[in-house]
């Protein structure tokens, strides 16, 4: 799998862009605040409907306009496909593929696939809970139409419960209708659980070899999944929290509230661990993903590399490097200094104000 090209209009401070990446390893340098993330936020908008920075569609819209449109070619299989996200500043997004409008999101998810890899990503395990926990969700999503409908129709559920709640604090008599809500929370629980479950499992396969290798066989990798309650006690917890529920006027329990634990040779990481061990655990994982998705699609994704070679030092960027063979590649980096000697770039476009030069 591979872009083809990529148009943007009117988006964020690209008035109007085309590139033609290699299949290969493309990377844009130049000054901060340029517009290099913003490419590689494109891409991602095209791939899952939405920013990996949370931001919201209209601050993706150029200041000014009012609407803003994303055009991504693809090749997948020997298969080409098209790409269309329009932008609205005061209406719903509209997205086609292969030029036939889809009424939902998860009729885009897995078509394109990326993986991205930030600086935010090597603080991922010192951070909050949710922020392993939207890394889960970004990738089962790709991969697993099944657990993109059930997440979905678990936070809609969600929002709709604690919103019972409230009302029931105020409304004793509404309470009888709770037991749906509780029951329906917990059917698609299960299934996110399980998936979650089932997709550490795998992670760890590969994360061990791969952690050993960075370390130089000194430390082992393993990710713990720390369920808030399993998938065969969620109905029961929910309705034995019924009270509390009520007088906390939110949910107590369930998967929006699990998380994941690091551990190096059997001790937590995000207590124990050095600064640099975290970050070698976060790049583990990362590499661990790509060679997880690569099995699961049968195909390469394409890899994002946001302004993270000048996090890593020389030894992690070239285990880094090794990994990215034959996957296409966009990095962005302030300078060409960030970058390993040994690195094979294919294409080098300098972005300068909202612009791109083919160098």
């Amino acid at each position: 799998m591979y872009i083809k090209s990529l148009d943007l209009k009117n988006y964020r401070n690209y008035a109007r862009m085309n590139v033609v990446p290699d299949p290969g390893t493309n990377l844009f340098y130049g000054e901060n605040a340029q517009g290099k993330t913003n490419i590689l936020e494109a891409v991602y908008v095209c791939s899952v409907s939405r920013s990996h920075r949370g931001a919201r569609e209209k601050e993706m819209i150029a200041f000014g306009e009012e609407e803003a449109h994303l055009k991504c070619e693809l090749s997948k299989k020997g298969l080409s496909h098209r790409i269309d996200v329009h932008l609205k500043r005061n209406k719903n997004k509209g997205i086609a593929v292969d030029g036939l409008p889809i009424r939902h999101t998860r009729q885009l998810l897995g078509l394109l696939h990326v993986i991205i890899f930030s600086p935010e990503d090597l603080r991922l395990i010192k951070e909050e809970p949710r922020r392993r926990r939207k890394f889960l969700d970004i990738e089962l999503c790709q991969i697993d139409p099944v657990y993109a409908d059930a997440l979905s129709k678990y936070q809609r559920i969600l929002n709709q419960k604690n919103t019972l709640l409230k009302d029931i604090y105020f409304h004793p008599e509404l309470r009888d209708t709770l037991a749906v809500w509780q029951e329906q929370q917990a059917r698609y629980a299960r299934v996110i659980i399980q998936s979650r479950r089932d997709f550490i499992e795998r992670l760890n396969r590969n994360i061990r070899t791969i952690h050993a290798d960075i370390s130089g066989g000194r430390e082992e990798l393993v990710l713990n999944y720390a369920v808030n309650v399993s998938e065969t006690e969620i109905l029961k917890k929910i309705t034995d929290d019924e009270e509390r529920e009520i007088r906390f006027q939110k949910s107590l329990s369930g998967p929006q509230l699990d998380d994941i634990v690091f551990e190096i040779n059997g001790r937590d990481v995000r207590t124990y661990g050095s600064q640099g061990q975290q970050r070698t655990a976060a790049l583990s994982l990362k590499m661990a993903e790509i060679d997880l998705v690569r099995g699961t699609i049968h195909d390469s994704p394409v890899l994002l590399l946001d302004d993270v070679m000048s996090e890593l030092d020389e030894s992690r960027q070239e285990h880094l490097l090794e990994k990215i063979q034959g996957l296409q590649t966009f990095i962005t980096c302030t300078g060409m200094e960030d970058i390993n000697r040994k690195a094979n770039i294919d294409k080098i476009f300098l972005v300068k104000e909202g612009s791109l030069k083919e160098e």
